[in-house]
């Protein structure tokens, strides 16, 4: 259990406290350095999952905390932009892109107690949703320049959209089964 990878990804979830109060500390300095705490922590995510894969270190807690710690470090940061914006174009999005991390979790949740995991594992429009995320995250923390956060709101909407579009994807490969099961208790 105590390996590289999951001690990366328990030092992302460290880090979410450290993020949440760079970002408030009133200086100069604290967006660009809560900013440079979020892209330490999407660093991590990703060399955990690379050395996991490398070393063959992957194991079911790794497995379990990976996309916990990913999953609240994204919606803390949310969060913190819906407040700092505080406007319904940003709130949407955010509203968004939270609501489809339940559904999915629920859903790969419920399809791994029926043995199909498989069927809703990460796509690569997941993965490209992630990056678009991250990314977005990362200008509108920062907030160095009103370049840079305009092009933290088209990322921003980019990751909704796609945000919505894996959310379909994954919700077709699973209707079948869905179906099967609303079939079964005659609902």
């Amino acid at each position: 259990m105590l390996n590289i990878p999951n001690i990366l990804t328990s030092f992302r979830i460290l880090l979410i406290p450290v993020f949440v109060i760079i970002y408030y500390l009133p200086s100069v300095w604290a967006a660009a350095a809560a900013a440079f705490v979020f892209w330490l922590a999407g660093v991590t995510d990703w060399l955990d999952g690379y050395l996991a894969r490398r070393l063959n270190q992957q194991t079911p807690f790794g497995a379990f905390l990976d996309p916990v710690a990913d999953k609240i470090m994204v919606a803390v940061a949310l969060v913190m932009i819906v407040e700092h914006y505080a406007v319904i174009w940003i709130t949407i999005p955010a509203m968004v892109m939270i609501c489809r991390e339940i559904i999915i979790s629920a859903l790969r949740e419920w399809m791994a107690e029926l043995g199909e995991r498989g069927i809703v594992a990460v796509s690569w429009i997941g993965k490209v949703k992630t990056a678009s995320q991250m990314l977005a995250l990362f200008l509108l923390i920062w907030q160095y320049s009103v370049t840079m956060e305009w092009a933290g709101f088209i990322f921003l909407y980019i990751a909704t959209t796609l945000t919505l579009w894996s959310m379909i994807v994954y919700l077709k490969a699973a209707w079948p089964l869905l179906k099967k099961g609303n079939e079964v208790k005659g609902d």
